[in-house]
């Protein structure tokens, strides 16, 4: 591992807005009145915004609280390094937190989004322990209200 600190997330550069707030992914934060009308240094990881202005920490925020979502968990393949991050969230969640999955794959299937099996197993341990699970069927959603609008449309 390298000896200087580096991160894994990404970096924006918002402005203030004038009530103080920036906007980062639809979503807003407040940060201290004096950075208003300022570009600011955001960076973004998989559980914390960090706001900066020349290097010093005016601002953060942790996901640690609420309910984490996670919509379409099969949809994307993940390496062994994006399911260990994956892992890191559930597992720093887990137990304080609650975390709803949405996935139109069953547990079986998830070996193809996963591509070393160890991450897998230890992913789909992690979410169902002292879990509810829902199954609501192998038919989309999504798709089945689409064919429908479809159908109403053409006639």
């Amino acid at each position: 591992m390298p000896d200087d600190p580096f991160t894994t997330g990404i970096t924006l550069t918002p402005r203030v807005d004038r009530y103080g707030l920036i906007t980062v992914k639809m979503c807003r934060y407040s940060v201290p009145v004096r950075f208003i009308d300022r570009k600011v240094t955001v960076t973004l990881t998989c559980d914390e915004l960090i706001v900066c202005d020349a290097s010093a920490d005016c601002a953060g925020y942790h996901s640690g609280h609420g309910l984490l979502k996670i919509d379409e968990l099969g949809y994307l393949e993940l390496d062994r390094r994006g399911a260990e991050m994956l892992f890191h969230v559930l597992n720093e969640r887990g137990e304080k937190n609650s975390i709803a999955v949405a996935s139109n794959e069953a547990f079986t299937g998830w070996s193809r989004t996963f591509i070393d099996p160890r991450p897998c197993a230890a992913i789909v341990d992690r979410l169902t322990f002292n879990a509810t699970l829902i199954e609501t069927g192998t038919e989309s959603y999504r798709l089945a209200r689409s064919k429908a609008n479809q159908t109403k449309r053409s006639s």
